[in-house]
């Protein structure tokens, strides 16, 4: 059966757009989805179905939200392989492999996590979307590591709200270029879609700084801290504030230290690798991926709102290029 949610807009909330303020409550995944919700039809006001997504709320309007049932026929299910770290009857916690697509989209038709999720389980809930059952977040297709999924809508729309409170505790491990000044730090900026590269993210300037993007942007801070130097990277630690897409990524190349691997965003400050020992020259080059591992993840559990943490070590490929940096 699909969900009902209903709502009363709150004299504090009068003036925003529709899709913004149903994204704002924390019941839904994104304002792209809200919009999807709005298109199908699945939101009335005072009884009356709207689809506007530019429209306005007042004070006092009651709002319902028809979250559809999931589509399992619009996905294949797969077999295949899954690192489960947890699974219940709420959620289910997996420690994604680099190079596995999160969910179906262009050019990635199958194979991906959701298609393993479908055969593995068919109650992932349906709020993300036909083709995003029970994904509350998402990790780039080439980040390895932790991600939760939920398996009915009440424990979606838990899970989200945590995720848009910030409340979730996430770390990453990230093997960067060069030597931080500093033992630790914070980055604190803003971030958007690149006015040009489409496919990219760019940090939002402030007035007076050079190549200002004039654009709001959303707020991002990233926390990094110092585990190990070698003589030409560093491995260390990232702590998410906020969670923007490719966020850790942009904002360590913002301060001079790109992601080694990372093709997109920052490369190696040596040219053509010279000047490293061979056996490194060769593993960076097998490395084809950026060097960013989710190895931690903590939330308050939808079912019994005790705090659950789970943490996993390097995969195979970050472990091998840590050793080889190790000897160098």
């Amino acid at each position: 059966m699909s969900d009902y949610i209903r709502y009363n807009v709150k004299e504090s909330e009068a003036g925003m757009r529709l899709d913004k303020y149903l994204s704002s409550l924390g019941q839904i995944v994104s304002r792209s989805q809200a919009q999807r919700l709005l298109k199908s039809g699945n939101v009335l006001i005072n009884g009356v179905s709207v689809s506007e997504p530019s429209r306005k709320v007042y004070s006092g309007q009651s709002i319902q939200l028809t979250v559809p049932e999931n589509k399992n026929s619009e996905i294949i299910p797969e077999k295949g392989e899954l690192e489960i770290l947890h699974e219940d009857s709420e959620l289910i916690v997996v420690n994604k492999p680099p190079g596995m697509v999160v969910h179906p989209s262009a050019g990635h038709p199958s194979g991906t996590l959701v298609n393993y999720l479908q055969y593995h389980c068919d109650d992932l809930s349906g709020i993300g979307g036909f083709f995003r059952p029970g994904i509350v977040h998402r990790l780039d297709k080439d980040t390895s590591g932790i991600l939760v999924a939920a398996k009915n809508d009440l424990a979606h729309l838990h899970l989200s709200s945590q995720f848009k409170k910030h409340s979730v505790k996430r770390q990453y491990l990230a093997i960067v270029w060069g030597l931080p000044d500093k033992e630790h730090g914070i980055v604190d900026a803003s971030i958007s879609r690149h006015p040009l590269r489409r496919k990219e993210m760019t940090i939002v300037k402030k007035r007076g700084e050079l190549k200002e993007v004039k654009t709001k942007g959303k707020h991002a801070v990233t926390h990094w801290k110092v585990l190990k130097r070698f003589k030409t990277a560093t491995l260390m630690a990232c702590r998410l504030e906020t969670g923007r897409t490719h966020q850790i990524r942009v904002h360590l190349t913002s301060i001079g230290h790109p992601l080694v691997g990372d093709q997109q965003y920052g490369k190696s400050p040596f040219k053509n690798f010279s000047g490293l020992p061979v056996n490194l020259i060769k593993t960076i080059k097998l490395f084809r991926r950026q060097a960013l591992h989710a190895e931690l993840l903590g939330f308050n559990h939808p079912g019994t709102h005790e705090w659950c943490e789970f943490k996993t070590n390097f995969p195979e490929d970050f472990n091998n290029l840590l050793n080889e940096l190790q000897k160098s």
